[in-house]
């Protein structure tokens, strides 16, 4: 008795120590997969960054701003773009880098035009999201696309926007927010881009999520001199607003309409005779440079 249950004793032992040799063997194999798949995956990951990379840098393409490869690879922030984006499934794989097709020169240019058509649309909804407008501020910051061109604004730093959010409508522009004007890029590389690629949302997103960035507008304006004697701002308007009133009187008397302005006015010698009806524009014109002359004295303080 006391042997058999030694025996069984022994038996137990052998079948534990088989079983537990063969899991820390099972352990050892799977654990060695999983590290050949993280180095896999970290060398793509690898390659991925350094295309992109390649890509920001080169001449041109500097006022783009690296996406992640979660956010390129989510099919959600890609949804509706395959509608305009030709080749999409190649250009999308051409722009993760696991691009493999076997094609002829001509087509492979096709897809790599696709891709970076595919790069810039992805881009304008990723420098709407936390991490994106994070990169795009420190561009910002950095002034890489470029300072505004108005002597006023001090050498303000520039952002890029689109005039619409619709592709091959308008090329980008770059926005003041000192000045609140858009002006036209420098560079002809950065001319070509397309604005969509940037949408209309971006900068005003930018300032309401960064108010901070917001800066002064500036009261500073231009005043026009003449021999260092200020030209008197009422005059200019008085004088502008006469011309417009020329302008419209000789567009009513051509189409038949007279007597407009009431009585007062076609006394005053610039418009005389408007209840007419029968003076020719030349005439108008006439008393236009006349006006102009007469209001000369009085632009000057």
């Amino acid at each position: 008795m006391v042997s058999q249950l030694a025996n069984l004793i022994f038996s137990l032992d052998t079948y534990v120590i088989h079983f537990v040799v063969t899991l820390c063997d099972r352990l050892a194999r799977l654990m060695s997969s999983y590290a050949r798949s993280d180095d896999s995956y970290s060398s793509r990951v690898g390659e991925w960054v350094r295309a992109v990379a390649s890509f920001i840098s080169s001449r041109g393409n500097e006022y783009f701003c690296e996406i992640d490869e979660d956010y390129l690879t989510d099919r959600f922030n890609l949804t509706g773009l395959n509608a305009d984006v030709q080749y999409y499934q190649y250009a999308l794989d051409l722009v993760t880098d696991v691009f493999d097709l076997d094609c002829e020169d001509d087509m492979r240019e096709q897809i790599e035009k696709s891709a970076r058509h595919l790069y810039g649309l992805v881009h304008a909804r990723y420098i709407t999201t936390t991490r994106g407008l994070a990169k795009m501020l420190d561009k910002y910051k950095k002034g890489d696309f470029g300072k505004c061109p108005r002597v006023l604004c001090t050498a303000h730093p520039l952002l890029p926007t689109g005039m619409s959010d619709n592709p091959h409508i308008q090329s980008v522009k770059l926005y003041c927010a000192r000045c609140e004007d858009l002006y036209n890029p420098k560079s002809s590389r950065h001319a070509q881009i397309d604005g969509a690629y940037f949408g209309t949302s971006f900068t005003n997103i930018l300032y309401q999520v960064y108010p901070a960035l917001v800066p002064e507008k500036t009261k500073e304006r231009y005043e026009p001199r003449v021999f260092g004697f200020r030209v008197h701002a009422a005059a200019a308007l008085e004088r502008w607003q006469d011309g417009r009133r020329r302008e419209m009187c000789g567009r009513l008397r051509r189409c038949g309409v007279g007597g407009v302005f009431g009585g007062e006015g076609d006394g005053e010698g610039d418009d005389g005779g408007e209840g007419e009806g029968g003076e020719e524009e030349m005439e108008v014109e006439e008393e236009e440079e006349g006006g102009v002359g007469e209001g000369g004295m009085g632009m000057v303080e």
